[in-house]
């Protein structure tokens, strides 16, 4: 897993996907249908829907999670466009159900559902220069996982050294509560689809290549994700 940090027009660094002990550590056309959420049935687009009522089940679906071994806060929904909240879309596709396709070009990670539409996640994906496309799979799970910084981003940012030996789970973690190992051809790829707790990040383009749902929303789709899931990570 290689995260970078945001610069800032000044030079600086943010530290919003990378957030450490100390500051300045490391830190989205589909139709809309039915079902919104997952969580909940909520009936969009041209039903008569309540900008509240919309408010309303996204604090219920970003609540805090109180039970994580770490606990996770709620989520600031005011910092994340409305269009990127977890829903359930319309979704042509002729992969099988269950398949992860990761639409970068618009900041998006569908669940392919089987019925001809998808559980649809907003993203953080990789920014220019470090983005991939092609095929994966899962080939490992875990839950708060230890961060390792790899060697170059090490060089880039000598701060980073403090963790070559890894850094343990928790919620300054940059793979966040749940992780999805992507692998090719038995070979782990170092990318991953994992959990941010940066509200901020999703829509944008910020990391080495990985890709970041809101906490809850990775939660909700590492749940439903077996290892051997095949992972299609379209062109951006």
């Amino acid at each position: 897993m290689t995260i970078e940090p945001r610069k800032t027009g000044a030079g600086g660094m943010d530290a919003g996907l990378w957030r450490g002990p100390q500051a300045g550590l490391v830190s989205r056309r589909a139709f809309l249908a039915g079902s919104a959420f997952g969580a909940g049935a909520l009936a969009l687009g041209g039903c008569g829907t309540t900008d509240s009522l919309l408010l309303a089940q996204a604090r219920e679906t970003y609540g805090p999670m109180p039970n994580e071994r770490f606990p996770i806060p709620a989520v600031d929904i005011s910092k994340v466009d409305p269009k990127y909240y977890r829903r359930t879309v319309a979704y042509d596709t002729k992969e099988a159900a269950g398949t992860i396709i990761v639409d970068p070009a618009n900041y998006y990670v569908y669940r392919v559902e089987g019925d001809g539409s998808a559980t649809r996640y907003g993203a953080n994906v990789g920014r220019d220069g470090f983005r991939w496309n092609g095929d994966a799979y899962v080939g490992r799970k875990s839950e708060w996982a230890t961060w390792t910084p790899p060697a170059e981003m090490i060089r880039r940012q000598p701060e980073a050294a403090k963790y070559a030996r890894g850094m343990p789970g928790g919620l300054d973690n940059p793979l966040g509560a749940r992780t999805l190992h992507l692998y090719q051809n038995g070979a782990y790829t170092l990318y991953t689809i994992y959990a941010s707790s940066d509200a901020e990040s999703i829509g944008t383009g910020i990391t080495s290549g990985c890709v970041g749902l809101l906490s809850q929303d990775m939660i909700h789709l590492y749940a439903r994700t077996p290892v051997k899931t095949k992972v299609v990570v379209l062109p951006a």
